[in-house]
């Protein structure tokens, strides 16, 4: 089971004129110290995250995958996915929030018109827009109807991504008369959007979910970017990556989770341990347990993080292809992210849980917040389990089966 082999390069000279990858990962890490330096008050708050929202706009990281030309940032997904690993080290709620961000706004690229997707991308950049929503399956699902203008959007969306602060929505709807399902944009200051913070999870609380209901809500045609249809002879091969580019996404929210608490609890062991701290736990730094439950947690981490090289490289190789993507190299692709889903999820639930023990007692203090590491991941992957993944990954191996076109958000 090999990765489609494709050339490396730029998908368009505009997409390259911008900053280097190196300005980029020196933003995120500037904005994850930023993020890390009052994160467990604000994840104590628990409030909308609308000044974290505002740093990353400051950043400029907002538009990072955005055409240069377009007035973006000019960056490619490889640097897309390190940023989002950076931040969700220090802040993972905020890292989620980023990520989906950045697979919203780039949706109109995998499901419009060429022009429409420019046409989206230029105003997305210049109005510094937030994207929220998701386009996973639901039940019910939101309705469109077509009207003599258009269309009116009905329904509800539960807990979704970002929505406390998002500048536009994109989310799926089933057209009422012909059953496709469509990818949708929706201002949500428009008359008929009511936006409910009812998620209250006990982690990712930053992540400014909540629900949506869409009463009579006119939709323009450009408006709708595209079809979300799974039948391979509607929705091509380039379009189906949508899928494993935006799992990816979450790969490196769940490694960001594990090595920030083990980057974390590992600064807490050296200095607790200190020879002028008065306040001395009981293991130490030689200790063999100590470090034998580091050690593993670090080969864990790092083979999952291995894994995910791997699945990036396959998924960048498939959108420099292109049109030229064919289902078999997209199915090899997407059975690689499924691999690096399952490997990543076991890295942050391991790492947040275990951390837990090598601190001992004292993590269970609130001013530690060494908790939040643990809710944040739970919470995480009980949304985004990989049960369904590791099927995937044994019946393409098994039977050579193409895995289902499955929406991370």
């Amino acid at each position: 089971m090999g990765v489609a082999t494709a050339p490396s390069g730029p998908a368009s000279d505009s997409d390259r004129s911008g900053p280097d990858r190196a300005h980029w990962l020196r933003v995120a890490r500037e904005t994850a110290d930023d993020l890390a330096t009052d994160a467990v008050a604000r994840e104590q708050a628990g409030k909308a995250p609308f000044d974290e929202a505002s740093r990353l706009r400051e950043s400029g990281l907002l538009t990072l995958l955005v055409p240069a030309g377009l007035g973006g940032g000019g960056a490619d997904w490889p640097t897309a996915y390190a940023v989002v690993r950076e931040i969700a080290a220090a802040d993972s709620a905020i890292g989620q929030l980023l990520g989906s961000h950045y697979f919203l706004s780039w949706s109109a690229r995998f499901f419009a018109e060429p022009s429409l997707a420019t046409q989206v991308e230029r105003q997305s950049a210049a109005e510094q827009w937030f994207w929220g929503g998701g386009f996973a399956r639901q039940e019910p699902p939101l309705t469109l109807a077509r009207t003599a203008v258009g269309f009116v959007l009905d329904g509800r969306q539960s807990y979704t991504t970002g929505v406390l602060v998002a500048d536009r929505l994109a989310v799926r709807a089933v057209r009422a008369d012909t059953g496709e399902p469509l990818a949708v944009v929706v201002d949500p200051a428009h008359h008929g959007v009511g936006i409910d913070g009812d998620a209250d999870t006990f982690g990712q609380r930053l992540a400014a979910g909540g629900s949506v209901e869409f009463d009579g809500v006119p939709v323009a045609g450009d408006d709708v970017l595209g079809s979300l249809s799974a039948d391979e002879d509607v929705l091509s091969p380039l379009a189906a990556l949508a899928s494993p580019v935006g799992r990816l996404l979450s790969v490196q929210l769940r490694l960001g989770m594990a090595e920030g608490v083990l980057s974390e609890a590992r600064e807490y062991s050296r200095a607790s341990h200190s020879p002028w701290h008065p306040d001395w736990p009981v293991g130490s730094p030689q200790d063999p347990q100590m470090l034998s439950a580091y050690g593993e947690l670090t080969v864990l981490t790092r083979a999952a993080s291995a894994l995910t090289d791997q699945a990036q490289e396959g998924v960048h190789g498939g959108l420099v292809r292109g049109e030229d993507l064919t289902y078999d190299e997209y199915a090899e692709i997407s059975v690689l992210v499924a691999m690096a889903e399952a490997a990543a999820s076991r890295a942050a639930q391991e790492s947040t849980a275990r951390a837990l023990d090598i601190i001992g007692v004292r993590s269970a203090s609130s001013r530690l917040g060494f908790d939040r590491f643990w809710r944040n991941a739970r919470t995480h992957t009980l949304y985004e389990p990989v049960a369904h993944r590791l099927r995937d990954v044994g019946d393409y191996f098994l039977n050579g089966a193409h895995p289902p076109f499955v929406m991370p958000v």
